[in-house]
């Protein structure tokens, strides 16, 4: 995970994101350096628009929100005392 934070802090400092500048942010933070996760990340980037990502994440991440306030709506709809017996008669005849 402090591979795609690193590819991330580059991003937002407007540096290069590429395999150079991600090993030192990752050095720096005192962790020992994966050449294949550093690669593997850099390659998965290619022609990637960080930026447009992000954005598109943010909107993704506020959609959910709605969703639940439409289910609490439903959810308080409660069953009058009289459809509930009626439905229990039924059963035991």
């Amino acid at each position: 995970m402090e591979y795609i934070y690193g590819a991330l802090l580059l991003h937002k400092l407007g540096q290069p994101v590429n395999e150079e500048n991600l090993k030192r942010v990752i050095s720096a933070a005192g962790v020992q350096v994966d050449e294949a996760k550093v690669k593997t990340l850099i390659a998965s980037l290619q022609g990637v628009d960080i930026a447009a990502e992000l954005q598109n994440a943010s909107v993704m991440a506020a959609a959910p929100a709605a969703a639940p306030a439409a289910e609490k709506k439903e959810e308080k709809k409660e069953e009058k005392p009289s459809e509930s017996a009626a439905g229990l008669s039924a059963l035991f005849g």
